[in-house]
């Protein structure tokens, strides 16, 4: 049985990881918000268990148990996230907080329920892709708005900054997950850009184009 502290790790690294080959000690450190010297007697522990492959100063990467242990706990928080949202009429601001205590409910049996429950989604209330029951995603192809053209169309599919300030952001102008969208026009002197949705005219900042992402 691994403790909360351990899973909050292993997630981390799995997070760190998608941008990444190997993580480092000063990386761990910034986004737990502890010091380095803490991650570094964890990293230990970790290693005795060998869910991860640890060399100091050389970085950190997960071993194929400590991969399905962080994969597991995405799974829950994700699910959890939907459940909120979907059936206990939650905004998608809310939920995140409340995801991150009940990741850590120890119960497969409860989460496979919870998913059958559901209907087996596959992506959470911010887009992001939810593991099935073997570990397995279903991804689809996303590009920030950010990186495409004038006349583009696209549908609203997920969000990389997760942070409550921009989701209410997102939520007040009704950039909202499905909605449909059209770049109309990009401001040559900020880089900001025109949206077209419905009979909606809307202009953000390139921060945001950056963080909202659209299928083609």
């Amino acid at each position: 049985m691994n403790t909360l502290a351990e899973e909050n790790y292993l997630k981390s690294i799995y997070h760190l990881s998608l941008n990444t080959e190997s993580v480092s000690t000063n990386q761990l450190a910034a986004l737990l918000n502890t010091k380095a010297s803490s991650v570094t007697d964890m990293l230990k522990k970790l290693a005795e268990k060998e869910l991860i492959n640890y060399i100091p100063y050389q970085g950190v990467t997960l071993t194929a148990s400590g991969e399905k242990i962080a994969v597991n706990i995405i799974r829950k928080h994700r699910l959890w996230e939907f459940f909120l949202v979907e059936k206990l009429s939650f905004k998608w601001d809310e939920v995140h907080e409340m995801a991150e205590e009940m990741e850590h409910i120890s119960s497969n049996e409860l989460i496979d329920r919870l998913d059958k429950f559901m209907g087996y989604p596959k992506y959470d209330p911010h887009g992001d892709p939810i593991p099935d029951c073997e570990g397995k995603f279903k991804t689809h192809d996303l590009k920030p708005v950010s990186a495409v053209n004038i006349n583009t169309d696209g549908i609203i599919c997920g969000v990389r900054d997760h942070s409550v300030a921009f989701l209410q952001y997102l939520e007040k102008q009704e950039l909202t997950i499905g909605k449909k969208i059209t770049v109309t026009d990009i401001i040559e002197f900020d880089h900001s850009m025109i949206l077209q949705m419905e009979n909606k005219t809307i202009q953000i900042s390139r921060e945001v184009a950056n963080s909202l992402l659209i299928t083609l």
